[in-house]
């Protein structure tokens, strides 16, 4: 039930077809492109060739990474979006909840943000997808209570939450914010930082990513972990990082 995948950006440096060769070769069955290098916004040439790559791969686009942020300034720019993820054969598009934090947001800037996400979500319905938030410091989803709110605010159900361990949150407290999410989350983007952004191998917090994926299988639900990240960016990291990634999800279940 749960897919090992990889969001593009982990290999940013490499081409489409490259990125695809590496995800096939190390056992992943689906890719969330990323819109900032890999296929932006309206760039059909680019979803095609990344399109044509998992064709030869044998592989499933199951999200389009989005940076859209729901800002007054994007309104009526997310259709371009939405028809981009459809070439790609996205099931699903990666949003980002505003600009600020959840305790530094002033009540309009947070009015606006969920008239974006309404309509970001709306849109995304008209073409058969669904959107999820970016479970990320410094927007309205930094924590999983703030995130739970801007859900229920929102009203869509077509929208839900990817999900990813905070950075310097203890692995209880990372853990409990999963459980008050868990009903509403689509993905998990997974790596392995501590403290603070410091990189190191997946298996260095097997006990968190366990327990997660332990929690997610509960669920009963078809859901993706992307692996996001590796040490230092190295390409070379991939294989041995997926296999880490499916020892830990046999394990949860």
């Amino acid at each position: 039930m749960i897919r090992p995948g990889l969001c593009s950006v982990t290999l940013r440096r490499l081409d489409a077809d490259e990125v695809a060769s590496r995800a096939e070769k190390a056992g992943l069955q689906v890719i969330e492109w990323g819109a900032d290098v890999h296929v932006r916004p309206g760039d059909d040439w680019a979803a095609e060739r990344a399109f044509e790559a998992m064709a030869r791969h044998g592989l499933t686009c199951d999200s389009y990474g989005s940076y859209f942020r729901a800002t007054p300034v994007e309104a009526g720019k997310f259709g371009e979006i939405a028809a981009t993820a459809v070439r790609l054969g996205a099931s699903r598009i990666r949003v980002w909840a505003g600009k600020a934090g959840s305790a530094d947001v002033d009540p309009d800037e947070r009015e606006q943000v969920v008239a974006g996400l309404r309509e970001a979500a709306d849109v995304a319905n008209e073409h058969g997808l669904e959107v999820a938030l970016e479970f990320h410091g410094g927007t309205l989803t930094d924590t999983a209570e703030s995130t739970v709110r801007l859900l229920e605010e929102v009203g869509r159900d077509n929208l839900g939450t990817y999900w990813q361990p905070p950075q310097d949150l203890p692995d209880d407290q990372a853990l409990a914010g999963l459980e008050l999410v868990l009903d509403r989350v689509r993905a998990v983007h997974v790596f392995s930082w501590w403290p603070s952004n410091e990189r190191h191998p997946l298996m260095f917090r097997t006990e968190l990513w366990t327990r997660a994926f332990s929690l997610l299988a509960k669920t009963g639900r078809p859901l993706d972990a992307l692996l996001e990240f590796v040490p230092d960016n190295d390409p070379d990291l991939l294989p041995g990082e997926a296999d880490s990634l499916r020892k830990l999800i046999e394990a949860g279940a």
